[in-house]
Formats: structure tokens, C-alpha cells, sequence
């Protein structure tokens, strides 16, 4: 095996990289880096561009070293990763959608963020026929008799944002799925650049709004990265309950409407009721229920005060209270489990070779959870439990979030038991005439957000990129529907739950 360090070795290290070290290689070290990760010895954790370079951050998984590395496009071209290894296949489309750059070798073209209705383009990337026919996306086909189409979306039934799900299927069984999503993209990383940082953090909250939370801290994370800020003690524990809250109402959430997809009523109820009572908790502590704004660059904005305090007590008591009987009711009705089991199987594999987070990979036994690795401050001081399971199904994935629950209870328990007194947040940032580059993982309740920024002088962002988890689920959503009944399909997406927003920059 040739490690991630080995293949950065001769590569040109970049000083103003912190935290995790950049180096520029050439084609030969950055098609050695793919052969690598294509053979499972390192994990994609985001590939993207800055407008001039194309970057990939990996994780290697001999050393649990992470690293970027970074290839020059001169002639806007640069070797595909998804070429070998599939799950950089949308993000490399992406790049192409947004900067120009042009994937060699990658076997699928069409255009991902850009429905030929964007109206601009990049300057690197020469007017196609298909911008001024508008959208002429043409799916995979699928062969074989008898088969039938099924389009649904992009608009779809009540409050959900826009996706489009091309089926095949041969009578209820369905044989493909393809998804086309794109419909709400915003822009993000353009409207990052030459931002100034509250501007910016502002934004990053906002990519994936039921992660708020888990985006601005890891925006935060790179950029005390970058600047190489010291955030007090206490603004580092009241961050982590607020992502522990964050993480129990969405959980709860997710399992009641996957009853409710199932026509299983009773628990969906139950579930909407304890995740109200988490929001109301939320708003008591912070002043908004989904904590919005909440997490700055240096700190936190608001205080946890004694009646935020004894809200989240009554709170835990209440959740560590219904929550067993919660588990017994989903487990002990078998109308539910009837639809829950076996369906949507995702296989390990899959899994790993996509470095599949949250919920869905730990549900078909992949461990990984960023608070552990790479880890951040203060998960390494508090004791907690990673869900985990092996079915790989639906029902798996419904037990391992209950098991993710009764954790985030156990640490928002200790977190207040510990919670250190002190300054919310550092006066003000540091003040620095040159350039520096940062990044962060950090766990969300879908899995790992990767954040990679640089940041210029006067604190104004020049470039920024940010990873949600569900650029690497999406794609297993269509892999764990195959073989499933059409009717299946809204139980496989609802245990799934990735992001349209996050996914759509």
C-alpha cells in the first residue's frame, strides 16, 4: 500500500494550510492517490474546485491521517477520480457545471447543478447547444421486457423540496432508479466569496436548514482553523449541546415519519410531540428553535441561563422517560415491522466504498463518526455510545437511530454536569495581512460535513467549499431501492432522509 503521506511526498506543501496539510502533486501522484482509494485504502471525503485548482481531501485509513491534495488544470482539465472510483462522480459533474473543468476519463458528462437554465456561464466552460434548448437531460436507460417508466417529481406532494425520481420498473418491482436533483441551488460557494465572515457564517447555517447547527460549527471549526483561534471552554460545550439537540429532534423526526410512510400513525404522533418539545427547549436555551445564528466564528452569540438549564433537565427527564416505550411500541407491532424489515438493504460494500456516514452507514456496519475521527473538542472528554448495526434495512436504520437518541441524552446529561464557566466568545478575531487555508469535519445528524475555506486579509472569504453528507448518500438510495416495490420507495427515501438543499451547493 502506498499511505497518503507517501503519495504526498513529492508533492509542493502549501504553508498556509492548516490543521490539515495541502500539498500539489502531479498527475502521476494524483492518479496513484486514486488507484489507492479505489482499492479501499483511503475514504473521499470532498472534491472540489477553487475556481483555478481541483482539490480532494482523503482520509487514509492505515494512518487515519487526513490529508488535501491538489492538482493543477491549466488546460482546465484534470484526471478523473470517478473514473475508478464512483462515489466523485457527481461532485466531479458538479465542478464541471460550476468552473468549467472538464473530468478526463470520466464516463458520465451530463450536466448535474446546470439544467440549462442557469442563463450564464463559467468563462472556462464554451455555450453548449443544450443552454439555449434549455433541459435535455437524458436518463440512463434500462432494457428488458416489460419494462415502464415512472417520473416522479421534481414537484412533489406537500412541503418537500424539489427532486426528480426516474423509475424502472417491471410490474411493481422496481429495476432502476435514477435520480435528478439541482432544482435548488443557490449559489453557495459564489455567495461566499469575498464575504466577510459573520456574512459567510450566516450563510453556511443556512445550506441544509434542519443542520444548522452541524454547518456553522464546521464552518467555525475551519475557519479557528485557518486563524488558529482559541474558542473558551464553555462556548465549545454550549456548541455541542446545541448540535445534541439538534441531532435528538431531528432523529425523533425522521423515525415517526417513516411510521408514518407505513401508515403507522400512532408512533408518528408520539414522535411529532417529543420533537416539538425539543424545538420549544431550543428556543428556551437560545432564542430559536432550530438555534439558528447561534454558533459565531470565536464562540457562541447566547448564554445557557439557569431556566435554559432547568428546561433541558425537564427535558431529558421527559425524553428518557417515553423513549422505552417508544422502542417497545415500534418493535413489539408487527404491521410495521412487516414493512420495515428487509426493506431498502444497503450492503456494507456499498457502504464503505462510498465513506457512507450517519445513520445509513452505521446501519449496514460502517462505524465512522467524526466526533471520534478525526474528533473535536469536547467529544474526546465525554463518554458516548455510536449506534451501529449490520441488516443494513430500513428497520436497521430505525434502531440505530433510536440508539443515536439515547446517546445525544446521555451527553447533553454530561455536558450540563460539566459545563465550565467562562467567556462565551473571544473578543475579536485576529487581524492578519496574509492568506490561510482551514478545515473541519464535523458530525451532523445525516453524518459528516466537511468545511474547507481560505480566508484572505481583513477576514473576508475567498474561497470557500462546503461537503453534506448526502453526496454520498443520494447514490446508495438508488442502489438500496432496486428489487423493492414502487410502494416501498417513500419508506427507502424517508430512512434515507439526505438533503436536496445540502447536496445542491
Amino acid at each position: 500500500m502506498i499511505s497518503l503521506r507517501a503519495t504526498m511526498r513529492g508533492g509542493r506543501g502549501i504553508e498556509q494550510s492548516r490543521h490539515w496539510p495541502r500539498h500539489v502533486v502531479d498527475q502521476t501522484s494524483w492518479r496513484r492517490a486514486i488507484r489507492e482509494i479505489s482499492k479501499g485504502q483511503g475514504d473521499v471525503l470532498s472534491l472540489w474546485s477553487d475556481g483555478a485548482d481541483v482539490h480532494m481531501a482523503v482520509l487514509d485509513h492505515e494512518s487515519s491521517d487526513i490529508g488535501i491534495v491538489t492538482i493543477e488544470c491549466p488546460d482546465g482539465r484534470f484526471p478523473s477520480v470517478g473514473h475508478m472510483h464512483p462515489p466523485a462522480i457527481r461532485l466531479e459533474r458538479a465542478i464541471r457545471d460550476i468552473y468549467g473543468f472538464q473530468a478526463h476519463g470520466l464516463c458520465d458528462t451530463r450536466n448535474w447543478l446546470d439544467h440549462g437554465r442557469w442563463g450564464v456561464r463559467h468563462p472556462g466552460l464554451k455555450p453548449e447547444p443544450s443552454d439555449a434548448a434549455g433541459d435535455s437531460y437524458a436518463f440512463l436507460a434500462a432494457e428488458g421486457a416489460p419494462l415502464h417508466q415512472i417520473p416522479v417529481g421534481p414537484v412533489h406532494a406537500g412541503v418537500i423540496e424539489p427532486g426528480h425520481f426516474r423509475f424502472s420498473a417491471n410490474g411493481e418491482v422496481v429495476v432502476r432508479l435514477e435520480e435528478r436533483l439541482g432544482y435548488v441551488h443557490k449559489g453557495i460557494q459564489q455567495l461566499m466569496v469575498d464575504a466577510p465572515l459573520d456574512r459567510a457564517t450566516r450563510l453556511a447555517s443556512r445550506v441544509s436548514g434542519d443542520s444548522t447547527v452541524a454547518y456553522a460549527l464546521a464552518f467555525a471549526n475551519a475557519v479557528e482553523n485557518a486563524l488558529e483561534i482559541e474558542v473558551p471552554e464553555r462556548a465549545i460545550y454550549l456548541r455541542a449541546l446545541m448540535a445534541e439537540l439538534e441531532r435528538i429532534a431531528n432523529h425523533i423526526g425522521d423515525i415517526g415519519a417513516i411510521c408514518n410512510d407505513a401508515s403507522f400513525s400512532l408512533m408518528h404522533t408520539h414522535c411529532a410531540i417529543l420533537r416539538e418539545r425539543v424545538l420549544r427547549a431550543s428556543h428556551v436555551c437560545f432564542g430559536h428553535r432550530l438555534m439558528m445564528d447561534r454558533v459565531v466564528i470565536g464562540g457562541v452569540a447566547d448564554d445557557l441561563t439557569a431556566e435554559g438549564e432547568s428546561a433541558l433537565r425537564a427535558l431529558l427527564s421527559e425524553a428518557n422517560r417515553l423513549i422505552p416505550p417508544f422502542i417497545d411500541l415500534y418493535g413489539d407491532t408487527t404491521s410495521i415491522q412487516d414493512r420495515t424489515v428487509g426493506a431498502g438493504h444497503l450492503g456494507s460494500e456499498l457502504a464503505n466504498q462510498y465513506g457512507c456516514g450517519g445513520v445509513i452507514g452505521r446501519a449496514s456496519g460502517r462505524s465512522f463518526d467524526a466526533r471520534r475521527l478525526p474528533g473535536y473538542a469536547p467529544y474526546p472528554d465525554l463518554s458516548f455510545k455510536v449506534g451501529s448495526a449490520h441488516a443494513g434495512d430500513v428497520d436497521a436504520r430505525i434502531w440505530v437511530r433510536f440508539d443515536e437518541i439515547k446517546a445525544s441524552l446521555a451527553l447533553i446529561e454530561q455536558i450540563l454536569d460539566k459545563m465550565p464557566e467562562g467567556s462565551l466568545r473571544i473578543e475579536s478575531l485576529p487581524a492578519s495581512s496574509e492568506t490561510f487555508e482551514g478545515a473541519a469535519l464535523v458530525e451532523s445528524f445525516r453524518g459528516d460535513i466537511f468545511v474547507w475555506v481560505r480566508i484572505g486579509a481583513a477576514g473576508i472569504v475567498h474561497r470557500c467549499h462546503l461537503r453534506d453528507p448526502s453526496w454520498f448518500q443520494w447514490p446508495l438510495l438508488e442502489a438500496a431501492i432496486e428489487g423493492n416495490i414502487v410502494a416501498d420507495f417513500p419508506l427507502c427515501n424517508k430512512s434515507f432522509n439526505c438533503s436536496y438543499s445540502g447536496h445542491d451547493l
